[in-house]
């Protein structure tokens, strides 16, 4: 049998990680035959739902969980964990702005990034699913200085699957049909979600769907948008979604993307494609087996594309400013 990773999940009673724990106790996400040790973190006042997950993956009895630790100490949590799925943060409260979220998410993150510069896996390679979770992650990984920048990614694979299901639902084929997807910058209102380059049953979409108009518009703000009708529909946030896509990015993160496409994820810019360097951004992104990751270069982005990107670039560098006394120099 092979040694156990140790893989830790934030905000470990919520709803998103409650879909979450048991896709990864069952092999989903690191592979059927990988056993794991859950760290499950929460604040104090939700330490009792917290017990009762871990109740729930005892009954289970899944024979990959070698161990479970229960706590709301980060330094415990982070010990020597392999992945950190940064899932727990703070929600919007009614009347608060997009920067007031920032501000009250950032000590959090902060503490976190610390926390795992000091007890995480020398190879920890860390997730971050709390929105605003690009700038969380900027925050994080400037306050964790011996984890490697390419160690480091924000979620944008829910949006990136959205953007997938739009196409195939468009087109009227099957989802794996469609290929070579992204999702630039934030994962906020602003993000692109790049029709241009991916590829329907390996045509290029234009000419599969052939209603620009409609992938100009309609298409960019439901993918957009797609958070928030979800909470109109069922009154809750996209918790079971964000779970899978979690999910989805360990385990490409793990196992490497399928040859000739790739993925979306916000990770740390080198300065690809004019984005300033420094910022956590989503990209076009290559993964070998084993993690090894690559941005996708030469893609020849046109004047529509430059605008979008340009937007979601301008937003990302206004809330660093928003946290710029909370990132170690």
């Amino acid at each position: 049998m092979k040694p156990p990773l140790r893989v830790a999940v934030t905000g470990a009673a919520g709803q998103i990680s409650y879909n979450l724990i048991f896709s990864i106790a069952n092999g989903d996400m690191l592979g059927p035959d990988q056993p794991v040790a859950l760290h499950l973190l929460e604040i104090p006042i939700a330490m009792d739902g917290l017990r009762g997950v871990a109740m729930e993956i005892d009954d289970c009895a899944f024979p990959l969980v070698t161990e479970i630790v229960l706590t709301s100490d980060p330094a415990v949590a982070f010990k020597g964990v392999h992945w950190a799925l940064l899932v727990g943060s703070k929600p919007r409260g009614k009347g608060m702005e997009r920067n007031d979220l920032i501000r009250e998410n950032g000590p959090i993150f902060v503490s976190q990034g610390k926390a795992l510069n000091d007890n995480a896996a020398a190879d920890v390679k860390v997730l971050v699913v709390g929105n605003p979770c690009n700038t969380n992650c900027l925050i994080a990984q400037r306050n964790a200085p011996r984890i490697p920048r390419d160690h480091w990614f924000a979620m944008t694979r829910l949006d990136h699957n959205r953007a997938i299901a739009q196409l195939a639902i468009k087109s009227k084929r099957p989802v794996a049909s469609v290929t070579n997807m992204t999702i630039w910058g934030n994962h906020s209102a602003t993000q692109y979600p790049d029709f241009q380059h991916a590829r329907i049953d390996g045509k290029p979409t234009m000419e599969a769907i052939g209603d620009r108009a409609w992938l100009e518009t309609d298409f960019i703000s439901t993918v957009q948008q797609r958070g928030a009708r979800v909470i109109e529909a069922r009154g809750k946030s996209s918790a079971a979604s964000a779970a899978n896509a979690a999910m989805g990015h360990v385990h490409t993160f793990t196992f490497g993307t399928a040859p000739g496409d790739w993925t979306s994820a916000a990770v740390v810019s080198d300065g690809s494609y004019g984005v300033p360097e420094g910022i956590v951004s989503s990209f076009p992104i290559r993964v070998k087996k084993g993690g090894a990751w690559e941005i996708v270069q030469g893609l020849d982005i046109d004047a529509f594309g430059r605008e979008k990107l340009k937007k979601t670039i301008v937003e990302l560098e206004a809330e660093r400013e928003v946290v710029r006394d909370l990132l170690q120099r």
